[in-house]
C-alpha cells in the first residue's frame, strides 16, 4: 500500500467545512488562533484542510525536508504509586507483590545497553513511590553521569519533582537545583494527561493540578532547564479542554520559552479502570492527525511537534508528517508504561528510519535539545 492509498483509507470521505477557512487563513498571515478558534477547529470534520494549512506552517518553521529522531531508552525506575490514576495499567500500590525498585546496578546494566545502541538520551519515569527520597534521585543521577558523562538525563515528570517535594518538605526549586547538580539535564512533559482540572477530578484526582504542573515547569525553565509538554487524549476530554490545554502550555511558552517540544497520544484503554469507562471509544488514526495539525497551528510558539508512532503505529506517524509534526521522536529501547495499556507497535531503528525515508524525508539524528548530530 503506498503513502497516497494509505492516506485516502485513513480520510475516507472528509467533509469540507467553509467555516474553519477564515480560522486557517488567520493562522496561515501568522496571527494567534484564540482558544474559540481552537475550539472550532477540533469540532469540524474538515481534515484536510486543517492538515494542509498545519503542513505549510511546518515546511516554513523547518523548511528542508528534515525529521529528527533521538536514541533514548525508557527506564521506569519503580511502578510502586499513590496517586492510582484511572487510566494507568503500569502502577502497583505500595506493599503490592508485584512493587519493585530497580537496583542502581540494573540501571546502569539498562544505560550501558542504551549506549552501546547509540543512546544519546535516558529517559527516567516511574510512580510516586514514598520509599524513595530525594537522596536517591541525586545519588542514582550522579552514577549514571560520573560513568556515561555523554548520557543527557532527560528524567522526573512535574507530578514526581512535586512528591519529591512533598516528603521532603522543600520547594520545588530547591528539588529541582539539588537535581540539576546531580546531572539532570531536562524534564519530559508526563502527567500533563489533559491540562483541565476538571478532566484531571475524573480521571486522576490524586494527580497534581493543571496549575502545580505548570507551576513545576515554570521553575525548571527558570533555572535554565528545558522541558517538553505533552498530552493525553481520547478518553473522557471535550474539546474545550484540549483548547483550555493548549492555550496553557502556549501561554507558558510566550513567558518562558523553555519547551523543546508538544507530543500528544492517544489514551490505551487496556487493562484500565478508565478503558471500562470509555470502552469502544478509543481515538484512532483521524483524531489524532487532526489534533497533530491543531497543535501546530496553535502552538505557534513552539519549534517542533513530535509523531507519536509507539500507540499509532508507523504509518499513522508517517502521515502525521503531513499535518504538522516534524519530529519521529524516540526510538524507545525499552517501554513500560503504555504497553501494559495495550500500545502494540515496535520497531527497530532501521524500521523506524525506513518509514521516515520511505515518506519522502530525511531522518537526522538530534540530541534532546534538538540540535542536530549527523
Amino acid at each position: 500500500m503506498t503513502m497516497a492509498t494509505s492516506l485516502t483509507a485513513m480520510m475516507g470521505r472528509t467533509e469540507r467545512d467553509p467555516t474553519i477557512l477564515p480560522i486557517l487563513r488567520k493562522a496561515l498571515d501568522g496571527e494567534r488562533l484564540s482558544f474559540d478558534d481552537i475550539v472550532a477547529l477540533l469540532k469540524s470534520p474538515d481534515l484536510l484542510s486543517i492538515g494542509m494549512a498545519a503542513n505549510e506552517i511546518r515546511f516554513r518553521l523547518h523548511p528542508e525536508p528534515i525529521v529528527t529522531y533521538v536514541v533514548s531508552r525508557n527506564i521506569n525506575y519503580t511502578n510502586v504509586c499513590v496517586d492510582y490514576c484511572s487510566f494507568c495499567a503500569f502502577y502497583r500500590p505500595p506493599g503490592h507483590k508485584e512493587g519493585y525498585v530497580l537496583p542502581l546496578e540494573v540501571i546502569l546494566q539498562k544505560v550501558q545497553e542504551a549506549v552501546e545502541l547509540g543512546a544519546t538520551q535516558i529517559l527516567m519515569q516511574g510512580g510516586l513511590n514514598p520509599e524513595l527520597r530525594l537522596d536517591w534521585y541525586c545519588q542514582t543521577f550522579a552514577a549514571i553521569k560520573e560513568r556515561f558523562p555523554q548520557i543527557w538525563l532527560h528524567c522526573l515528570s512535574p507530578a514526581e519533582i512535586l512528591y519529591i517535594a512533598e516528603l521532603e518538605k522543600m520547594s520545588v526549586r530547591e528539588v529541582l537545583l539539588k537535581l540539576q547538580e546531580a546531572g539532570l539535564g531536562s524534564i519530559p512533559g508526563g502527567g500533563a494527561e489533559i491540562l483541565s482540572d476538571r478532566v484531571r477530578y475524573i480521571i486522576s484526582r490524586l494527580k497534581c493540578s493543571k496549575d502545580e504542573w505548570l507551576m513545576v515547569m515554570r521553575t525548571a525553565h527558570e533555572i535554565g532547564m528545558r522541558s517538553s509538554a505533552t498530552m493525553m487524549f481520547g478518553h473522557v476530554e471535550q474539546p474545550e479542554d484540549i483548547a483550555e490545554h493548549l492555550v496553557a502550555i502556549r501561554d507558558l511558552q510566550d513567558e518562558t520559552g523553555g519547551f523543546t517540544a508538544f507530543i500528544h497520544w492517544v489514551f490505551q484503554p487496556g487493562n484500565t479502570p478508565l478503558g471500562k469507562r470509555v470502552k469502544g471509544h478509543q481515538a484512532g488514526g483521524h483524531p489524532y492527525l487532526k489534533l497533530t495539525a491543531i497543535a501546530r497551528l496553535a502552538l505557534d510558539n513552539f519549534p517542533n511537534i513530535q509523531a507519536s508512532w509507539v500507540t499509532q503505529g508507523l504509518k499513522v506517524a508517517q502521515m502525521a508528517l503531513f499535518f504538522g509534526a516534524n519530529d519521529f521522536g524516540d526510538t524507545v529501547i525499552e517501554e513500560n508504561v503504555v504497553r501494559p495499556a495495550g500500545a502494540k507497535y515496535w520497531a527497530t531503528i532501521d524500521e523506524m528510519l525506513r518509514a521516515i525515508r520511505e515518506a519522502g524525508f530525511i531522518p537526522k539524528k538530534r540530541n534532546t535539545m534538538y540540535e542536530l548530530l549527523e
